[in-house]
């Protein structure tokens, strides 16, 4: 049976992946509401309240929600994105409804306390020390701080330092209040369950959620910044080289797809074959894209000996351009193409990816691409495309960023 979706008079968005091969069920709230959308006298503000959700309701304290799912072995968690914010449980198909009343008490219903804000301040504070003392996380963050210069994409989403300790208990029960509504908000379920059953349940337990909240107005980012050197006591230089890429619903973006893996997203990269197999400089190296409503970035990541970080830099400078120049060739095409569409259909075996599929779509794109269709469209790219938005996105300029002894 294929998914599902309606709409209920409140303007929320329901979808349901009935799986007849499966025992568990998974749902999730998805809001599309993230880091980006906060001003930046908020900025974190969508990250501390995922946390605060899960500290109790009116009715149920963190101790109760704990139990209830651990009662059934189930599993229950969320995470802060750039443009969206996602809370979801995986239960056995059974507990379809304690899944969903769960969820909707949390989401709907949190205490959002004053002690609770600032016990879970300084959780939050210890998790941004906790990210300060890895390296890779830092040049990370500070490449997409210059990637996206003075625009809340480049901002982390959990916030700094400073903008988390100075929120108070009042700016986020508003931030909850006011951009937490139904027309905002996807209900995916995935799982061995009764579609009529799930709908029934969610329209009893999220139909009263107000609408009227309307999508936010994005403003697009600005220009990219300059190479920066940060110095530190670390036994490795780490690298982080790149620059814009596609946004999300870009029609080349299947081909950069294939063009990334060539490059360095996987054991048989051209990066990976290069750098680590046959010269041996790194251990790991990689190469990434990130897609946004409106603009994209690509970069590739390397830790090295401090003594052999510019032959990593020269040499990886070196792979870009060469990609640039001619594309992959025939049989790079084919790899690539066997690893997307081959792990695409792995990664779709449980509920919590056929959720997240369901969420993730409906949430990002506005519809649900059915699964031949992803297929088709990465079996559909051919050198031509590849070489040409090669050409067109890595010879576009780059910047880079290191971290490591002076």
């Amino acid at each position: 049976m294929a998914e599902i979706v309606t709409t209920l008079a409140n303007g929320l968005t329901v979808a349901v992946d009935p799986m007849s091969t499966t025992r568990s069920v998974s749902v999730g709230v998805w809001v599309s509401v993230g880091s980006r959308d906060e001003p930046d006298h908020l900025a974190g503000v969508s990250h501390f309240l995922e946390h605060l959700l899960f500290k109790g309701t009116d009715r149920i304290d963190a101790r109760e929600i704990s139990r209830r799912v651990d009662r059934v072995g189930g599993d229950i968690n969320a995470y802060t994105a750039r443009e969206h914010t996602v809370y979801h449980a995986r239960m056995p198909a059974r507990n379809l409804v304690d899944a969903i009343e769960l969820l909707s008490d949390v989401v709907l219903h949190p205490a959002l306390r004053t002690d609770d804000v600032e016990s879970e301040r300084r959780v939050i504070l210890e998790e941004l020390a906790m990210d300060d003392d890895v390296p890779d996380e830092v040049v990370h963050r500070r490449f997409n701080e210059v990637m996206f210069l003075d625009h809340p994409l480049g901002r982390d989403p959990g916030g700094t330092r400073e903008s988390v300790a100075a929120l108070s208990a009042d700016q986020i029960r508003s931030f909850h209040a006011d951009e937490y509504r139904a027309d905002r908000m996807v209900i995916a379920i995935a799982g061995a369950v009764n579609p009529d059953d799930a709908f029934r349940t969610v329209d009893r337990t999220f139909g009263d959620l107000r609408g009227g909240a309307g999508l936010f107005e994005r403003g697009a980012p600005g220009p990219m910044g300059t190479d920066v050197a940060m110095v530190d006591d670390t036994e490795q230089t780490h690298l982080v080289l790149g620059g814009r890429g596609l946004p999300r619903s870009h029609p080349d973006r299947e081909a950069f797809d294939v063009v990334n893996h060539v490059l360095g997203g996987g054991l048989s990269s051209r990066l990976f074959d290069e750098i680590r197999e046959r010269r041996g400089l790194v251990y790991h190296v990689q190469s990434a894209m990130t897609t946004h409503a409106d603009a994209g970035s690509w970069l590739v990541y390397a830790g090295s000996h401090p003594d052999r970080a510019d032959e990593v830099r020269s040499l990886i400078e070196s792979e870009i351009d060469r990609m640039a120049a001619h594309g992959p060739n025939e049989e790079e095409l084919a790899v690539a193409k066997g690893y997307l569409t081959g792990a695409y259909e792995l990664g779709l075996e449980d509920s919590g990816a056929r959720m997240s599929r369901l969420g993730g779509m409906l949430t990002l794109h506005g519809s649900i691409r059915p699964i031949d269709e992803q297929l088709d469209r990465w079996h559909l790219v051919d050198a031509d495309a590849t070489a040409r938005v090669a050409s067109t996105v890595l010879s576009s300029p780059r910047v880079g960023v290191t971290l490591g002894p002076a």
